[in-house]
Order: structure tokens, then C-alpha cells, then sequence
């Protein structure tokens, strides 16, 4: 009975051990997860010697779909305008941009035929188009988008069960005209390139016709002007008493390219004319004869006009809009290079040269939008340098459109948009207002931006393909709320290499939004995070 007992009272210790192990292990791993939190983020290899964090390059060659073939074909652009018919690609929540990576699993037959079509047709080989389908939200009907992007097929393995695994890359964005299913079952649409726009300093659409600049009176100041040298006398007072104003007009103009500096001054030139201080209207002598002519009878019909237009003041700060008698004395006609030394012509150059101010170029101007949407890009996402991006606006906003984590539909739109400064200009407004990430069905805050989490050098979002043909685009964030786990962690057929992949649901209204990946070693860093389906996140902006 003693040894029962005995017995009995080891086996309660031991279960009490194990107990106690139990919790110390769990509460281990839970301090270790937190006390990652700081390095989550850090990507750069850098850790103890036993640690080692995911290198980003993996997710972006999509080992998971095993080894595939380059095709090493690169296909050369299609002018703008130009049309063609291709095999068609409809996919529901994935929007392909321009350079953007487009993984593909295709299992059905017809999407097959189409594949296989791209890769033998004359007009555009290796060359498959690819349009965003939805839901209507009203009726739940099919709806297509009508605009679209080219992909170019790079890489493809064709597996025994017949099924294609293949590798795509945007090119080009494209109308398309219509669509159709042909004989095999392939769809195909007939579908034209849309021409991209220059990107300029100086914006084509920001120049209007400008009226003459005049004085009341009809006087235009071409009929007032000085001989050349009083002109050029006058030229050198003014550049030495030079302002802000016209070191801003000398830096816009030094900026602008050749062709840009070409636009701004034709309207400059237009804008001057006739009847502004055109040094072409005084390089003769009788030319100055006839200004003087054209004074005398100005003033015998405009005694108050003339005398504000030609008064010397003893000091430089001339009100050209004043008509006061009192404050200036009329010019002898003797002495009209006196006159014009003693006047304040920063008045003139503070005249617009163009139809819009500076600020208005600046607003519209696709390097200046590009260098401003990078930097914020770069404190949200914590970016390399993007300066190769900088001096190709066109590039940056398309990469930006399709890494930044707002919804599907909002994805569309920007690239929906014709021109390079209207589209960086609504993706910078989305930088600013873009913070939570909330569930589309029942919002839900699932995680705020400052969560999100670098995991592929392609950025924070990317698309992926599921075994069983279904293409995801999804957010990464090192923190996220509101998700329920179902069911167990599957290491098989993973999108990052190293981890295991569980399926997580909206905790409020069940719906699927995405996984939880969890490292498979415990050196691995980060030891979990969040993917987060971008066409299940809603559009309201915060």
C-alpha cells in the first residue's frame, strides 16, 4: 500500500513537471515572438550567429511552382494605338501593372489552348492579356473591366498531368475593344495599346491663351521703349537688384530640358508679343523716332496715363498703377535714357511669363510628384533608394500602383488613369490618407499601415498562385488583428520558402482574409507574419 501510494504521489510530480514545462516553454516562445517584433522588420541578414532572417529574393522567383523554363524571348513594345487580337487572361481580384510579376498555375483546358496559342502567334509571341473581372455588388453578376495590361510569358513548365506552370511580366496597358471564345474554348479579345504620355517638366495641358498685357488706355508698353542702349542700361539695374522672383524663373527655366525649355518659351514669346518690351521693335533709330511720335500723342490725348507710364521718380519703388501727379514729374523727351535707368523694371519681370505660376508647374510636373511620392513611399515602407525609379516617373508610378496596400478596386482605377502626374497625384493622396486596413464585408481594423512588412524585393504587396490554379495578391504586415486560425499549419506548396502557411478568417464575419505564416525554424526571423488578401480589404480611406 506504501509503494502504491509512493507511486501514486511520483506520478502527480511528474504530470506536475511536465505541467510546469509546459507553461515555461509556451510563455518562452511567446516572449521570444514579442522580443522579435523589433527585428521583424529587419531584412538586411544582420542577427547573432545562430539567427538569420528570410531573404526577400525568394518570394519573388516563386519557388513553390518548382523548376521552370526562360523562354529567352523578350518581347519588343507595341506602338501606341496599335491593334491585335490575344488569348485573354480573366482574373478575379488581381490587377497586373505595367513590370509588375504575374505567376500563373493553369489547370483548365481552354486557358491551356490559350497559353500554348501565346507562345506560337506571329503578331505578339509570348504575349497573353490580362483583365480584372468583379462582382457587381448590386446583382452579383460577372462584370470586366475595360482596361488591361499585357503580360509577357518568361518562364513555363508544362507537368505531366498537362497543366502549365508559368511566370508572367506586365508590359503594356491596353483597351479592350471586345472579346470572345473561339473554337477550342480559348477566350481571346481583340485589344488596343494605349499610348503612354511623356512625362515633361512643363505639361503640355498647362498653357492657355494669354490677352496682351496692356495699361489702361490702350498704351502697350512696345510703343514706350527706349533706344537699345537705355534697354540694355536698364537690363543691368535690373539684374543687379535681382529678387527672389527671378531666381526662381532662372532655376525653372535652367531645370527643363531642351525640348521642355523649346514649349515654355514659345509661350513666353507668345505671351510677350507685340505688346510687351520686345527688343526687336527698337534696333533702329527710326524705330525709337516713332515711339517718340506715338508719346507725344498718347500725352496730348492721356495726360494722367502718360504721366504714370513715363515719370522719373527719385527713388526705384514706382507704382506702375498709380496716376498720381503729385509723386512723380513727367520725363523731358530729351532725356528718355534718363528716364528709364531711374525706373523700376522688376515691375516688368514680376509680370507672369507663362499662363500659369511656378507652383502650378510644380503641382503637374511628373519629376517633381515622382521625387515627392518616393519619399513618402520610402518613410511608409522603409525602401532602398528609388532614385533609378525618380528619373523615370512613368516606371515609379506604375511600381508604386501596384505595391501600395489599398483595395483591388482602388488599384484599378490608378491604372484606369491616363497620364503620368494625374496618377502620381492620386497616389500621393493615398499615401496620405491610406492608414487602416479594414475588412471589406464587415470592416473590421485588421491592421494599420505602419504593420506592413517587406517579405519579397518586389515590395509589400505581390500576387501568388495557390495549387490549385488561384492567383491572391496579398498585403504582408508583422502585426495584425481580428483574424481567427483554421485549421492546421501546412508546410507544403508555400510562397515563402521556410514557412508554413495557415488559413485565417475575418473573427467578426468569417470571411477568408488571408494566412498566418509561421517560420518552420526557430532562427528564422521573423518568426510569423500576416498575409492579407487585398481584394477582401475595403476602400474607405482614413
Amino acid at each position: 500500500m506504501e509503494d502504491d501510494g509512493i507511486l501514486a504521489r511520483e506520478r502527480q510530480q511528474m504530470e506536475e513537471i511536465r505541467e510546469l514545462d509546459l507553461e515555461e516553454l509556451q510563455v518562452e516562445e511567446v516572449d521570444d515572438l514579442h522580443d522579435s517584433s523589433g527585428d521583424e522588420r529587419d531584412l538586411t541578414g544582420r542577427g547573432s550567429s545562430d539567427e538569420y532572417t528570410f531573404n526577400n529574393c525568394l518570394a519573388s522567383l516563386h519557388t513553390y511552382l518548382g523548376e521552370v523554363e526562360d523562354t529567352h524571348h523578350r518581347v519588343a513594345f507595341l506602338d501606341g494605338g496599335a491593334i491585335l487580337n490575344l488569348p485573354i487572361f480573366y482574373l478575379e481580384g488581381v490587377v497586373l501593372f505595367p513590370e509588375a510579376t504575374l505567376p500563373l498555375r493553369v489547370i483548365q483546358p481552354n486557358f491551356v489552348v490559350a497559353v500554348e496559342r501565346a507562345l506560337t502567334q506571329v503578331d505578339a509571341p509570348y504575349t497573353i492579356g490580362v483583365i480584372r473581372v468583379y462582382r457587381d455588388p448590386d446583382n452579383g453578376r460577372i462584370r470586366f473591366s475595360n482596361i488591361g495590361t499585357t503580360a509577357e510569358i518568361r518562364q513555363y513548365r508544362r507537368l505531366e498531368d498537362g497543366s502549365l506552370n508559368v511566370v508572367t511580366r506586365g508590359q503594356q496597358r491596353f483597351h479592350l475593344r471586345r472579346r470572345w471564345i473561339d473554337v477550342e474554348g480559348a477566350p481571346c479579345g481583340e485589344v488596343q495599346i494605349i499610348q503612354e504620355d511623356i512625362p515633361l517638366r512643363a505639361p503640355r495641358d498647362a498653357f492657355g491663351a494669354v490677352s496682351p498685357f496692356s495699361k489702361p488706355g490702350g498704351h502697350h508698353f512696345s510703343r514706350i521703349l527706349p533706344s537699345n542702349n537705355s534697354h540694355a542700361k536698364s537690363n543691368e539695374s535690373m539684374d543687379v537688384d535681382n529678387d527672389s522672383e527671378a531666381n526662381s524663373d532662372e532655376s525653372f527655366e535652367s531645370a527643363l530640358s531642351l525640348t521642355e525649355r523649346e514649349i515654355h518659351q514659345s509661350v513666353v514669346d507668345s505671351y510677350y508679343g507685340s505688346d510687351t518690351m520686345d527688343e526687336s521693335t527698337t534696333t533702329t533709330s527710326s524705330d525709337d523716332e516713332k515711339s517718340q511720335s506715338q508719346l507725344q500723342g498718347s500725352q496730348s490725348k492721356d495726360s494722367e496715363s502718360t504721366d504714370s507710364l513715363h515719370s522719373c521718380p527719385e527713388n526705384n519703388n514706382v507704382d506702375l498703377g498709380s496716376s498720381s501727379k503729385s509723386d512723380m514729374q513727367s520725363c523731358k523727351q530729351k532725356e528718355p535714357d534718363r528716364c528709364w535707368r531711374n525706373t523700376d523694371l522688376k515691375q516688368f519681370r514680376r509680370a507672369p511669363r507663362a499662363f500659369w505660376p511656378h507652383w502650378v508647374y510644380r503641382m503637374y510636373d511628373s519629376y517633381c510628384l515622382a521625387e515627392r511620392a518616393a519619399d513618402m513611399w520610402k518613410q511608409i515602407v522603409g525602401a532602398p533608394s528609388m532614385d533609378s525609379l525618380v528619373k523615370k516617373p512613368d516606371l515609379l508610378s506604375f511600381y508604386i500602383a501596384s505595391k501600395i496596400p489599398v483595395s483591388e478596386s482602388t488599384r484599378q482605377e490608378l491604372l484606369e488613369i491616363d497620364g503620368i502626374s494625374y496618377r502620381l497625384r492620386r497616389e500621393i493622396e493615398l499615401l496620405q490618407s491610406v492608414d487602416l486596413i479594414q475588412c471589406k464585408t464587415c470592416q473590421t481594423v485588421i491592421a494599420k499601415r505602419s504593420d506592413m512588412l517587406v517579405m519579397s524585393s518586389e515590395g509589400p504587396l505581390g500576387a501568388y498562385v495557390n495549387s490549385n490554379g488561384f492567383v491572391h495578391e496579398i498585403m504582408t504586415f508583422y502585426k495584425a488583428n481580428g483574424l481567427a486560425l483554421i485549421g492546421l499549419a501546412v508546410s507544403e506548396y508555400s510562397w515563402f520558402p521556410g514557412y508554413a502557411w495557415t488559413i485565417t478568417n475575418c473573427a467578426t464575419c468569417e470571411t477568408h482574409m488571408g494566412w498566418l505564416f509561421t517560420a518552420t525554424n526557430k532562427n528564422l526571423k521573423p518568426r510569423l507574419f500576416w498575409g492579407v488578401r487585398s481584394s477582401q480589404v475595403s476602400d474607405g480611406l482614413h
